[in-house]
């Protein structure tokens, strides 16, 4: 059991880990913090994705899983979010 929630884990935190990425290096979006800043918020938002897809799982659950036990869309979709609001917020400083 433990094993099946900590590669849960593991998966929301490489996908938080890959958007963080993406937005420093790739769109070069300025945010508070830098790089450290940007890994935190998407590590949030992908863990808070997580989280809405537990609650929202029948309706999700449809959409697509990964490896019959973890749905992707949730936490890359709220990374996104996430750190979207977070870099219209800060001042990139």
């Amino acid at each position: 059991m433990f094993n099946y929630y900590f590669n849960i884990g593991l998966i929301y935190f490489i996908i938080g880990f890959a958007v963080a990425l993406f937005f420093f290096f790739i769109l070069r979006k300025p945010l508070f913090g830098k790089f450290w800043g940007t890994l935190v918020i998407a590590l949030v938002g992908s863990y808070l994705g997580g989280i809405i897809e537990y609650f929202f799982a029948d309706i999700i659950e449809k959409i697509a899983n990964f490896n019959n036990s973890v749905n992707l869309f949730p936490p890359i979709i709220s990374s996104i979010i996430i750190i979207w609001l977070f870099s219209l917020v800060s001042d990139g400083k």
